[in-house]
């Protein structure tokens, strides 16, 4: 079982910012894409931002030109940093790493989760 630890949510005023962060441990085989997705109460898990491994980006559109991530491969970590943040990106951020065996086999885990609180 692979686990991703993730940090750096918290509580913030509408237009601050915060950046998150996921680590994988460092002995995996291979990562592909990461990316951040979130939930708030009552709605589904919808994609924030993801990274491919030469690192490419997409963006959902409702955080494009405020929210930026990056990777570091060599760390095997993902960080999303977060600008000019709204009530509505208020929500429940997980990292998501499509980590590849050695069998060839992509296998998706979650982090577990962390808050972001944007207050008006």
């Amino acid at each position: 079982q692979v686990q991703l630890v993730e940090s750096g949510g918290g509580l913030v005023q509408a237009g601050g910012s915060l950046r998150l962060s996921c680590a994988a441990p460092r002995n995996i085989f291979s990562i592909n894409a990461m990316g951040w997705y979130r939930q708030a109460p009552g709605n589904q898990r919808d994609m924030v931002a993801r990274i491919d491994k030469g690192g490419a980006t997409n963006y959902a559109d409702s955080v494009k030109g405020r929210f930026t991530i990056s990777r570091d491969n060599a760390k095997n970590t993902v960080y999303l940093q977060m600008n000019s943040l709204k009530p509505e990106d208020t929500a429940v951020y997980y990292c998501k790493a499509e980590i590849l065996t050695q069998s060839m086999v992509i296998i998706p885990y979650w982090g577990q989760g962390t808050q972001v609180t944007v207050s008006s």
